[in-house]
C-alpha cells in the first residue's frame, strides 16, 4: 500500500537500478554546480592578487572596465544567463542547458588563465578579462534555474527536499573549496610570486575540473520529453507572464528575501564583524569558513525535516524566525568581541536561513509546469537575487557610511516578512512537480 508524504505524492516503488540511476545524476548534477561556484568564486577570491597586473592605476580606462565588470557580472549577467538558460532548458532539454553552462565557466576560466596582462597587451587585457568575467556571470546566472530544476525532477519522490538539498551543498562547497585554495598557495607561495603568476593555479584548476564535470553531465538522462520541449508554451516568456505570472511573483518575492538574507550572514559578514564588531581580519575569515562549513552540512538535515513537514511549513518557519531573529542577532554580533559568541550567532542565523536555501530549488520548481519551470525557476530566482541579494553589500555599507547602519537590520527583517506573506501562498500541496513522471 501507498504510504502519502508531504510532497503531495504517493511514494513509488523504485527498483534498486533505477534509485543508483537517479542517485548518479544528483551527483553528476551537482558535481558541475559545485565547479561552477568555485570557478566563479575564485575571480573574487584571487582580485587581490591580479588586479595590479590588468587594472593600473595610472589608467583610468582600465580602472572603468574593473568597475563596470563587477557591476555587469553581478547584476546585468544573472537575469540574462536565467533567461537564457532556462529557455535553452525548456526547448532543447535540461541535459543541454547544464552542459552549455559548464562549457561556457569552463571557457571563462581557461581565458582567465590563459590572459597576457596589461603590460604585455595594454588596454585588450582588461576587456578580455571583463569578457570573460561576463561569460562566467552569464553561466552562474543559468546555472541555479537548470540544476535546480533537473535535481528537483530527478529526485526521489518522497525524498525530494533533502536530494535536492544537495544544490546549496555545492554551491557552499564551491565557495569553501575556493577559500581552500587559496589558502594552500598562500602557504607555499609569497606574495610576489602569488601576484605575478600564482593567481593563475586556481583558474587552471577550475577549468580541469569543469571538463570533468562536463564529462559526467554528459553521462545524464534528459528529464522531459520531446512532447514539451517542442510545445509552443515551451519556454516561452509570454506563456510564462500570461499564464503563471502570480507564480513568477511568489518566486521573486521570497528569493528576494531569502537571497538578501542569505549574502547579508555570508559574503557580507566577514566585512561586518571587521568593521562593525571591530574583529581581526584573519579571525573574522576563520569564524566564516568554519561557520559556512556547518552551514554546509545543514542543508541535507532541512532538506530531510520539509519531506516531514512540507515545503510550505519550512518557508513559513524561514520567514517567521527570520523576521524575529534578525534585528537581535546582528546588533548582538554588533556588540560582541568573542569569537566564540560570534561563531555561534552566525549559525544560529544561518540554521534559519536554511530552512529556505536548503528547498530553494524545489520549493519553486513545484510552482511550475515542466514546460516553463526552467525559465521560470530560473529567471525569476536571478531576478530577485540581483535586485535585492547582489545589493545586500552596498546598501548595508551605504547605510553604515551615514551614520545610519541600524536602518539595514530593519530592511532584512522587513524582507523577511515579506517572504513569509509570500510563502503564505503556497500551495499546502505541491501543484505540478510529482504529475511529470
Amino acid at each position: 500500500m501507498a504510504q502519502t508524504l508531504t510532497d503531495g505524492a504517493a511514494k513509488p516503488s523504485y527498483t534498486a537500478e533505477e534509485t543508483r540511476k537517479r542517485i548518479f545524476a544528483i551527483v553528476a548534477a551537482s558535481s558541475g554546480n559545485l565547479v561552477e561556484w568555485f570557478d566563479f568564486y575564485v575571480y573574487a577570491f584571487c582580485a587581490i592578487y591580479f588586479a595590479p597586473s590588468f587594472f593600473p592605476k595610472s589608467d583610468q580606462t582600465a580602472q572603468l572596465l574593473n568597475t563596470a565588470g563587477v557591476f555587469a557580472a553581478g547584476f546585468l549577467m544573472r537575469p540574462i544567463g536565467g533567461w537564457f538558460f532556462g529557455r535553452l532548458a525548456d526547448r532543447k532539454g535540461r541535459k543541454t542547458s547544464m552542459v552549455v553552462s559548464v562549457l561556457m565557466m569552463c571557457g571563462g576560466s581557461l581565458l582567465i588563465a590563459c590572459l597576457p596582462t596589461y603590460d604585455r597587451i595594454g588596454a585588450m587585457a582588461p576587456f578580455l578579462l571583463l569578457v570573460a568575467r561576463l561569460l562566467q556571470g552569464l553561466s552562474v546566472g543559468g546555472e541555479y534555474g537548470t540544476t535546480a530544476t533537473y535535481m528537483s525532477e530527478v529526485a526521489l519522490r518522497g525524498r525530494r527536499g533533502f536530494f535536492s538539498s544537495f544544490q546549496y551543498v555545492t554551491l557552499i562547497g564551491g565557495q569553501l573549496l575556493a577559500v581552500l585554495v587559496v589558502l594552500v598557495l598562500q602557504q607555499f607561495l609569497s606574495e610576489a610570486e602569488l601576484k605575478a603568476w600564482g593567481w593563475r593555479i586556481p583558474f587552471v584548476i577550475g577549468a580541469i575540473t569543469a571538463v570533468i564535470a562536463l564529462l559526467l553531465r554528459r553521462t545524464l538522462h534528459e528529464t522531459t520529453t520531446s512532447e514539451a520541449r517542442s510545445s509552443k508554451a515551451a519556454g516561452s516568456m509570454r506563456s510564462l507572464f500570461k499564464e503563471h505570472l502570480p507564480a513568477f511573483l511568489t518566486v521573486v518575492g521570497y528569493t528576494a528575501g531569502g537571497s538578501l538574507v542569505f549574502y547579508t550572514f555570508t559574503t557580507y559578514m566577514q566585512k561586518y564583524l571587521v568593521n562593525t564588531a571591530g574583529m581581526p581580519i584573519k579571525k573574522a575569515s576563520e569564524i566564516m569558513t568554519l561557520c559556512l562549513l556547518v552551514y554546509m552540512c545543514l542543508q541535507p538535515v532541512f532538506g530531510a525535516l520539509s519531506d516531514r513537514i512540507g515545503r510550505r511549513t519550512n518557508m513559513l518557519l524561514f520567514g517567521a524566525l527570520g523576521a524575529v531573529a534578525t534585528v537581535p542577532i546582528l546588533t548582538a554580533l554588533a556588540h560582541n568581541s568573542s569569537p566564540t559568541v560570534a561563531f555561534f550567532l552566525i549559525t544560529l542565523a544561518l540554521a534559519i536561513v536554511s530552512f529556505y536555501t536548503s528547498i530553494s530549488g524545489i520549493v519553486k520548481a513545484e510552482m511550475f509546469p515542466v514546460e516553463v519551470r526552467a525559465l521560470g525557476v530560473g529567471f525569476a530566482y536571478a531576478v530577485g537575487n540581483a535586485l535585492f541579494g547582489g545589493s545586500a553589500e552596498y546598501v548595508a555599507l551605504g547605510l553604515k557610511s551615514i551614520g545610519h547602519e541600524s536602518a539595514f537590520y530593519w530592511y532584512v527583517t522587513a524582507m523577511m516578512v515579506v517572504a513569509f506573506l509570500v510563502s503564505l501562498r503556497l500551495p499546502r500541496q505541491p501543484s505540478y512537480l510529482h504529475h511529470d513522471h
